[in-house]
């Protein structure tokens, strides 16, 4: 009987402390849920707000029935333009770059082409595969009243973006000056981040979770590095928001593999290149500096520069890179 009455007990105890745990999930995925709306409330009201912001501040132009963001300054009568090819991710183009463009735009046309997904331009469904990101950036150009022969200014993944311009059109570009480039070799080894933790970051950036840790956005090198106004600050922190992991960064880090070995089966272009090279310490590959190294001193005509600096080595070493392009600039265009 006593066991008989403790294996009641037991399976009373056992259907109770089920039923609670099922109502502390239940509370607990419902707190959740609330948490995500306010956050997604709160998120839309603030990019309703930061829209003023927002404006433009070059031209927009409309590529493939999506609306593209080009800006440009400096010389017209320049006998080449500078296009500054941002890395993948990077929320706001044009502000990144402002640092490095503001130092050679006073000799030099510059301009900054914005992807789809990127700055000022429209998120779209558009492929991502190389031709495509390719043909849109130089109708962008086009559309936008700039024209070549262009020097082109590419930071990480963008490396291969240009490498494949030079391929495709060596009567456009009379060199490439890389900002720590990738190379395809690169993507080898790359270790890119899953689909579904890109997709979970996307999902969080959607509902405004980004904003709960506004350190993330402050972290810009841009930022850090104080080539910015505190007004720019503030757009490119609404623009870090904005631009968190869209569906078309996703699509590019998709493809990149496949991007690469497109390039890398094309050969090295032949034209000159400058390639100023981080030490590697924020890339997951180890081997990273001598990976551009190799590429480079294979080359028909290139050089390097091996620079004690994090990735976005364009911010942290401004002044060397601009007065060191200058450089090498004018050494081409006496060529």
């Amino acid at each position: 009987m006593i066991v008989f009455l403790n294996g009641i007990k037991g399976e009373l105890m056992g259907k109770i402390i089920k039923k609670m745990v099922i109502v502390t999930v239940g509370i607990l995925l419902s707190l959740l849920i609330v948490i995500m709306t306010i956050s997604f409330i709160n998120h839309r009201i603030q990019l309703s707000q930061e829209s003023a912001l927002l404006q433009p501040v070059g031209t927009i132009v409309n590529v493939n029935d999506h609306l593209m963001h080009v800006y440009a300054e400096g010389h017209n009568q320049s006998p080449v333009t500078l296009v500054f090819m941002s890395g993948g991710g990077t929320s706001s183009p044009v502000l990144d770059f402002k640092g490095l463009y503001s130092q050679l735009s006073d000799q030099y046309r510059i301009a900054v082409v914005e992807k789809a997904g990127y700055g000022n331009s429209e998120t779209a469904s558009v492929p991502r595969d190389i031709d495509t990101i390719l043909e849109e950036t130089r109708s962008a150009l086009s559309l936008a009243g700039e024209q070549g022969p262009y020097i082109l200014f590419p930071h990480s993944m963008s490396g291969i973006e240009a490498l494949h311009w030079a391929q495709q059109y060596p009567h456009e570009v009379k060199s490439i000056i890389g900002l720590d480039p990738a190379v395809p070799e690169a993507y080898k080894e790359y270790p890119l981040p899953s689909n579904m933790v890109m997709k979970l970051t996307s999902f969080a950036a959607r509902i405004g979770i980004t904003r709960w840790v506004p350190a993330i956005a402050d972290a810009s090198a841009a930022i850090t590095e104080d080539h910015l106004t505190d007004d720019e600050k503030d757009i490119y922190r609404a623009m870090f928001y904005k631009n968190t992991q869209t569906s078309n960064m996703i699509e590019e880090v998709r493809k990149i593999s496949s991007n690469a070995a497109v390039v890398s089966e094309a050969g090295i272009p032949d034209v000159p290149m400058y390639f100023f090279i981080s030490n590697g310490e924020e890339l997951p590959l180890n081997d990273w500096p001598n990976m551009l190294i190799s590429y480079v001193e294979d080359s028909p005509d290139g050089k390097y520069m091996l620079l004690d600096s994090g990735h976005y080595i364009h911010n942290y070493e401004t002044e060397t890179i601009a007065n060191e392009s200058k450089i090498f600039i004018k050494s081409i265009l006496e060529q």
